[in-house]
């Protein structure tokens, strides 16, 4: 008797449902996962149709095969419906298929109903073979030989509806489409002072809506999970957007979910809401239903490097645990994470019954902690007005600075910031030129519109400087606290700032005005600051980098040549790594790491060895201080001497533009998230007699703060970065993905 407990020899990978950006970053990454492991590894083309099908729609491939895919949008697999494999005459043909290629594992990338064929075919499995062994269409031995079919399943959805992760494929991506479309409404609809009535995708799930209001400043969003909470909806919503109106709010943004409904269930549509504002405001309003633009396009930096990863755990899952009930490979915080496929399934129907059945708190509580905050955040940010504060409270002066370099998502802090200070009931002082301005005593206050359009402006409005205080500055500084009443301060900002709020930290000994809490938010594109796993600026800035490196790519193709490109990070590889995944690099040099000459001779065998064999691209990424002697330039003329005729060599150094542009939706999200959190525990503490200061971070997705006191034990002493970095766990899987693997036979 065989046993049915045993490593799987071979595995095919599929795509179905909708397509979603990330898709072919995920089989490729299945791909040259599985091959690495020694697996023979078969491409399922058209879906569940080709596992029908069979012959030319089931191909085994090689690493090559799935070279040039990273980058593109959609699924090169392709995909469709199938309803021959609703049938069970057809998912025994789709057996049949599999199990005489010698395939039993297999990899979905797919929604929920995908994954729930894929798990009907897993289930009947077992009988599927033993019938076609009774009909003489396989042998017994060909079934003895795979009684069991290994499942792990990936989510490709937009919507970023299902349970089991934090973020589906192409969620980011949508939402990139998403903001982008209404930051480029937000400039026509203030030249005409018009109003725009946005639709996204979201039939269940608000997630696209509720992520992109916040993103987008839009001034009112519509989703599934809480429909407004009264009937009389309509005439609050224009109460709202009138109240704007009155204060020089020259344009309006509702943003409205495809599934949006009111209180009773009836669906609130984009045309409903514009004859509600036309009618009752005279608003000049337009539609913009920006249909399946979500979906397309190339996949965002972020989606890249999620389906990288979960295309490595989703393989390295059939091979650890074959004989697992089905899984599904997801997200938590930033961290891989395994759960029951079909429970995972299973939770997310119920939602969708939930809100049906009009059951929208235990809708929003199923949706998560995060999805609840950004809701409560987005009331806070639509007011018109701040509320009035309460009699007798005590009004804090709290001051906002930068300090460090420029990072995208520093005006989006600064705006959160100020609103929720207001709302609160306090002061809030915008401080120029960080620390020295805070000396010289150069800031204002600032009321609720004076942050209005800064979500999306990139730079830093308030200004930042690197200046660290000085004991002359420190004295200036004390005299300014005492002078002007400040009782705390919000750090936005990057190494700089966290070191100039360690020092005037520890100088409260000798100046006592200086025991005010100080709240330390990470901006910085480096992504080299402890306590958080995620900068504000570094997603924006990996952004930037993978377009400029997507161009570089096509350059490199058309003529054979090698590029080596080098990027920002100051003494933090977290930059050179990221888009070394999300490019397709062969080589990431980590100033972590270092680089010696074997390395570099190694590298240069490689690549002289790659175009011989018909090669015509090559690309090499280092981290600006990877080594002091090793520089971009050496390699540059390294790789030029020895590549010969062979390939002619480039070097880009990227530089400054990466701290430039607009913020990603997700720095926008992530520095609305920090910033609130910031500010509320700024004022809980300055409202303490004994108030401690702190830095703020995401941790496992979950905001949490570390005593600023620690930020010495914290770091590296002869580098800027932390001691603790999780993102280099991912070496060893930017190695599988950039080595070269023999074409299979």
């Amino acid at each position: 008797m065989l046993s049915t407990s045993r490593r799987p020899r071979s595995l095919a990978v599929l795509t179905s449902g909708g397509d979603a950006a990330g898709m072919n970053a995920a089989v490729r990454a299945v791909v040259r996962t599985g091959l690495d492991a020694g697996l023979a590894v078969f491409a399922v083309y058209e879906g569940f149709q080709g596992l029908v099908d069979g012959g030319p729609a089931i191909r085994r491939v090689g690493s090559g095969d799935v070279g040039g895919i990273l980058h593109q949008g959609g699924t090169v697999l392709g995909t469709a419906r199938c309803e021959d494999f609703r049938a069970r005459d057809g998912r025994k043909q789709a057996a049949r298929n599999l199990a005489e290629l010698g395939v039993d594992a297999l990899v979905v990338i797919g929604g929920d109903g995908s994954l729930t064929g894929a798990n009907i075919f897993r289930e009947e499995w077992p009988d599927l073979l033993a019938e076609l062994v009774e009909a003489g269409e396989i042998e017994q031995a060909t079934a003895d030989a795979h009684r069991r079919l290994t499942l792990v399943g990936m989510v490709g959805s937009i919507d970023n509806d299902m349970f089991g992760t934090d973020m589906t494929i192409g969620a980011d991506t949508a939402l990139h489409r998403i903001t982008e479309a209404i930051d480029a409404i937000h400039s026509t609809a203030s030249s005409h002072q018009r109003s725009f009535v946005i639709e996204v995708m979201g039939r269940n799930c608000g997630y696209l809506a509720l992520m992109s209001a916040l993103a987008s400043g839009a001034n009112f969003v519509l989703i599934p999970e809480s429909p407004p909470d009264t009937d009389e909806w309509e005439e609050s919503m224009c109460r709202a957007l009138e109240a704007g109106r009155e204060i020089g709010r020259r344009s309006n943004i509702v943003i409205v979910a495809e599934g949006a409904r009111d209180l009773h269930g009836n669906p609130i549509t984009a045309q409903h809401v514009k004859d509600v504002l036309e009618e009752r405001l005279g608003e000049d309003t337009r539609v913009t239903s920006l249909g399946h633009v979500q979906r397309g396009g190339a996949p965002s930096a972020f989606d890249r490097y999620l389906s990288t990863v979960l295309g490595y755990a989703a393989v390295q899952q059939l091979l650890t645990a074959p004989d697992n009930e089905p899984q599904l490979i997801g997200l938590r915080g930033h961290h891989i994470i395994n759960s029951p496929l079909m429970d995972c399934v299973a939770k997310t129907h119920s939602v969708a019954d939930i809100i049906a059945a009009r059951e929208y708190e235990t809708a929003m509580e199923m949706r998560g902690g995060s999805f609840r905050d950004s809701f409560r955040m987005i009331r806070t940010m639509v007011r018109a007005q701040p509320h009035a504060t309460p009699p007798g409270q005590r009004r804090l002066r709290l001051a906002v600075l930068h300090a460090g370099g420029p990072a995208p998502g520093m005006n989006t802090a600064v705006r959160v910031a100020a609103r929720v200070g207001l709302d609160l009931g306090h002061t809030v002082l915008a401080v120029r030129n960080g620390f020295e301005g805070l000396a010289d005593g150069d800031h204002e206050e600032l009321d609720w519109m004076s942050v209005t359009g800064w979500v999306s402006r990139g730079g830093a409005e308030l200004g930042t400087s690197r200046h660290l205080p000085t004991d002359d500055d420190i004295d200036a500084i004390t005299s300014r606290i005492e002078e002007d009443r400040i009782d705390g301060i919000l750090m936005i900002g990057g190494w700089a700032g966290y070191e100039a709020a360690s020092r005037l930290r520890a100088a409260v000994a000798d100046h006592p005005s200086l025991n005010i809490p100080i709240v330390c938010l990470p901006a910085s594109i480096n992504n080299d600051l402890p306590g958080s796993e995620l900068s504000v600026g570094s997603d924006t800035a990996l952004n930037s980098i993978v377009r400029d490196v997507d161009k570089i790519k096509q350059s490199a193709v058309a003529s054979r040549r090698s590029f080596v490109v080098e990027v920002m990070g100051h003494d933090c590889g977290y930059l050179a790594l990221m888009s070394g995944l999300a490019t397709g690099a062969e080589r990431v040099y980590l100033p972590e790491e270092g680089i010696s000459l074997a390395d570099l001779q190694t590298d240069v065998h490689a690549l002289t060895d790659g175009f011989a064999h018909g090669k015509r691209l090559g690309l090499v990424i280092r981290s600006e201080h990877a080594d002091s002697v090793y520089s971009t330039g050496f390699i540059k003329a390294l790789f030029e001497r020895e590549g010969g005729d062979l390939f002619d060599v480039r070097e880009a150094i990227l530089g400054h533009v990466q701290q430039g542009g607009d913020p990603s939706p997700f720095d926008r999200i992530q520095a609305t998230r920090l910033s609130d959190a910031a500010m509320r525990h700024l004022i809980d503490q300055g409202l303490e007699d004994d108030s401690e200061s702190a830095f703020v971070g995401l941790h496992r997705g979950k905001i949490r703060f570390t005593p600023l006191a620690e930020f010495p034990k914290l770091v590296e002493a002869d580098a800027r970065r932390p001691r603790e970095q999780q993102w280099l766990d991912l070496r060893p899987l930017a190695a599988v993905m950039a080595r070269p693997i023999p074409a299979p036979a």
